[in-house]
């Protein structure tokens, strides 16, 4: 019997297991966004075999538990777990991000004139880079102090507030998956040409770095951080 059933939602199992990750990146299924919906969408969705899938989220599973020091982010307060996103996932969101802009606009220019889909993936990236550098400075600023302030002195108005403005994070982190799919489909699956030099290789080596980073980042927050106080959110509304 698999530890997994295809009626879970796709965020609670990487919540569970997060290297259930890997597996749903190889399928191409979208745990971050898409974390809330159940697991048989997806399946449906890409067409694909149901025992296949529960086998490997098993076979993960099994290699996990190998492991003692694997980390449970479901038990972390929100305001450590606020601290964890900043100090890991801003932190090298701020540090990707030039270091890309400067090797698509490279890339551009050499290759752009035989490749035209360059002139895309230059302005999807742009675009993406502009909406994350606001989205950071939204939720430093703004979302996780007002959190913070929640987790230490809990109010129904703060929490209101909170509210309001996670679903204008989530619609953020709607747009940000969106615009990393299309790249995703500009580059076709991120196959460098056979005449790409090794700048081409490195900007698309960075660009995969960077939507891997961003669909555990947006799940830490989406499926996690943003669920725990939802359900607070739900209890005072009932």
């Amino acid at each position: 019997m698999s530890t997994f059933n295809i009626s879970q939602s796709i965020g609670e199992i990487v919540s569970i297991m997060p290297k259930a990750s890997d597996v749903f990146k190889k399928y191409n299924i979208d745990f971050c966004c898409g974390g809330h919906r159940p697991l048989s969408e997806a399946i449906r969705e890409h067409k694909l075999n149901d025992q296949e899938i529960l086998r490997k989220l098993d076979e993960a599973y099994e290699e996990t538990t190998k492991f003692t020091n694997q980390v449970d982010f479901r038990k972390m307060a929100p305001s450590e777990l606020i601290d964890y996103i900043v100090n890991t996932h801003h932190v090298f969101v701020k540090k990707i991000l030039p270091e890309i802009s400067e090797l698509t606009t490279k890339i551009l220019r050499v290759h752009g004139p035989s490749h035209s889909d360059l002139f895309k993936v230059h302005k999807l990236f742009h675009n993406l880079k502009t909406e994350l550098e606001q989205h950071l400075i939204k939720e430093e600023e703004i979302l996780f102090p007002m959190i913070k302030e929640y987790d230490a002195s809990p109010s129904k108005d703060l929490l209101n507030r909170i509210d309001t403005v996670i679903k204008e994070t989530e619609d953020e982190h709607e747009t940000a998956g969106g615009v990393l799919k299309e790249l995703r489909k500009v580059t076709q699956e991120y196959k460098v040409p056979e005449d790409g030099c090794g700048t081409y290789c490195k900007t698309f080596e960075k660009l995969q770095e960077l939507e891997s980073d961003l669909f555990q980042h947006i799940h830490l927050e989406n499926n996690i951080l943003f669920k725990q106080l939802g359900l607070e959110i739900n209890h005072i509304k009932m």
